[in-house]
C-alpha cells in the first residue's frame, strides 16, 4: 500500500497510527516533497470511484486563496488533475492506495470496512 500524507496533519497522524496499530505494511510518501503527478491523480481518481472534487483539500488555505470553490465547475478533469499536481497542499490527505482501490481522507469506519 502507498500512504500519502502531510506529516504535520493531525488526520494523517491518526491514519498512520491506525495502520501501525493493525500491523499493516505501507510505503510512506510526503505529499509536498513528492507531490502526486497528474497521471497518478487520474489513475487514483478512476480507481477510487469517487468524485474528483473529493481529491481537493477544500478546507485548505491554498484552495481558498485560489477561489477554487467557484472555479472548479468550469474546469475540465484534465485541468483539475494538472492543478492538483502543482501543489501538494491542494490535495486531500491522507490518500491510501491499495490493490483494489483508493481511500481519500481518513474515516476510521470506512478504513475498517475496506481494509
Amino acid at each position: 500500500m502507498l500512504f500519502i500524507e502531510y506529516p504535520k496533519c493531525s488526520t494523517c497522524k491518526k491514519a498512520k497510527k491506525w495502520l501501525d496499530d493493525r500491523g499493516l505494511d505501507y510505503t510512506d510518501r510526503h505529499i509536498v516533497e513528492e507531490n502526486p503527478s497528474a497521471e497518478e491523480l487520474k489513475a487514483w481518481h478512476e480507481k477510487s470511484g469517487l468524485p474528483l472534487k473529493r481529491f481537493f483539500n477544500t478546507s485548505g488555505m491554498r484552495y481558498r486563496e485560489l477561489g477554487l470553490k467557484d472555479k472548479l465547475k468550469d474546469m475540465s478533469e484534465e485541468e483539475q488533475y494538472e492543478l492538483l499536481s502543482t501543489d501538494g497542499m491542494l490535495v486531500k490527505r491522507p490518500i491510501l492506495v491499495y490493490d483494489n482501490g483508493v481511500l481519500v481522507g481518513f474515516k476510521e469506519k470506512e478504513w475498517e470496512e475496506t481494509l
